[in-house]
């Protein structure tokens, strides 16, 4: 059976960071500075403003909102009075934050660009991990534009899109949250992922802005579900009542001037078989 999906919601101007979170999902529009919440009826509520561009959503034990400030490469944190710096990372990020995973000890590891891909050449970057006492330091190097990131249901495992690599590499997860153990979980080409989930047989869906589909990888590379699609897709997130609905964020243009003229952002969904697991 060919999947194909239907779009629940038009109008954006670049959505990322898609987490299904209390019943909704929640997502970054993040060239339109917002963060925002959308129903399965379609409803929507803008949640915050976020002047540094948003990213990476996650959260705290208690429920409290993190969320990826990238132009001034920060980890904010949402209070009753707004939002608060959690920790500056502008001394560890080597370029603009972008996608992050919390882990359920409220632990975030946060990726970034690297360089200005309009106009420097490729450079690796790292992966930073902020704790919830605002400490940040970094715990993988040499990373190929660390983007999308899921956490196994056990809590001992993160595996990594490296977008520019092709690949999502896996690492254990310490105690102290320190990673070891890199390695490669699967070559993904010529798909490139982007934003990454993770579903309850292990395998993993890929949004792959290059090839405009979403696809399931199981580990070593074995491509279970290719799903074709009429625009790029940056993003995608397992949810709904059962978690089995696949929800694609797509836009015809990830560039922020053209994304804010064409306002061409989707949230299109499609239920598939596998429901999702883990984090986030």
């Amino acid at each position: 059976m060919v999947l194909e999906t239907r779009v629940l919601l038009d109008g954006l101007a670049f959505g990322e960071g898609p987490r299904w979170h209390d019943g909704r999902l929640w997502f970054s529009d993040m060239h339109a500075y917002q963060v925002m919440t959308l129903d399965l009826s379609g409803h929507t509520e803008i949640i915050i403003g976020v002047p540094g561009q948003p990213s990476g959503l996650g959260w705290l034990p208690d429920g409290r909102l993190l969320v990826v400030s990238m132009t001034d490469r920060r980890l904010l944190r949402l209070e009753s009075g707004g939002l608060v710096e959690a920790a500056d990372l502008s001394k560890l990020a080597s370029y603009h934050c972008n996608d992050m995973v919390v882990d359920r000890q409220g632990r975030a590891y946060i990726g970034n660009f690297g360089f200005d891909s309009s106009s420097q050449p490729f450079a690796p970057t790292e992966v930073i991990l902020v704790t919830p006492d605002g400490s940040a330091r970094v715990v993988a190097e040499q990373m190929a534009f660390p983007n999308g990131s899921v956490i196994t249901p056990d809590g001992r495992t993160l595996i990594v899109a490296e977008t520019y690599g092709a690949r999502l590499t896996a690492f254990d997860i310490q105690p102290d949250g320190s990673l070891t153990g890199r390695r490669l979980w699967a070559s993904t080409s010529p798909a490139v992922p982007d934003g990454i989930c993770l579903d309850a047989e292990g395998a993993i869906w890929i949004a792959s802005p290059t090839t405009r589909e979403v696809v399931r990888i199981q580990e070593g590379g074995q491509v279970a579900t290719r799903i074709s699609l009429s625009r790029p897709a940056f993003a995608c997130m397992l949810g709904g009542t059962d978690l089995r609905t696949l929800f694609v964020l797509t836009a015809e243009s990830s560039v922020p001037g053209e994304a804010r003229a064409k306002l061409s952002g989707h949230v299109e969904i499609v239920e598939v078989d596998v429901p999702g697991a883990g984090l986030p």
